[in-house]
């Protein structure tokens, strides 16, 4: 009886470590097509100084809780998340245009939000200036 209780058991830890490793180890997410329009979009804002604080604060009031505090896509929240939050640093990330990174934080998708009508889009490019820190 003990053996067929811990051999259930460890079944059991065994596809739950399973599953949850999954999720973190997925590291490209899906394709997100994004229009020409914005994929070819110049930032018009410069990444000096002023814009990496002000892309900062508004990343970690307004992102970090999912893409975590370094980018690696491990926020408080993104474990309740059914997709993989995103690697910033990664190539996948660092490969795409200002325009995509400015398009995708607009427009959002699925559990992604979108931000067209909470922040200006001026400050959406000071957000992409600062995530564009996060790359290896």
């Amino acid at each position: 009886m003990k053996k067929s209780i811990f051999l259930t058991l460890s079944v059991i830890a065994i596809a739950a470590i399973t599953m949850m490793s999954f999720n973190i180890v997925q590291q490209e997410p899906k394709p997100w097509p994004v229009p020409n329009e914005y994929k070819n979009m110049k930032n018009p804002v410069k990444a000096d100084a002023e814009s990496l604080q002000i892309g900062k604060m508004l990343y970690a009031k307004n992102c970090a809780s999912c893409h975590g505090r370094s980018g690696l896509g491990d926020g408080p929240k993104a474990r309740m998340l059914e997709t993989f939050a995103g690697d910033f640093t990664a190539g996948y990330y660092q490969n795409q245009t200002d325009g995509e990174h400015f398009y995708k934080t607009k427009v959002g998708r699925d559990e992604m939000p979108g931000y067209d009508n909470k922040i200006p889009d001026e400050d959406i490019w000071n957000i992409v200036n600062y995530m564009r820190t996060f790359k290896k």
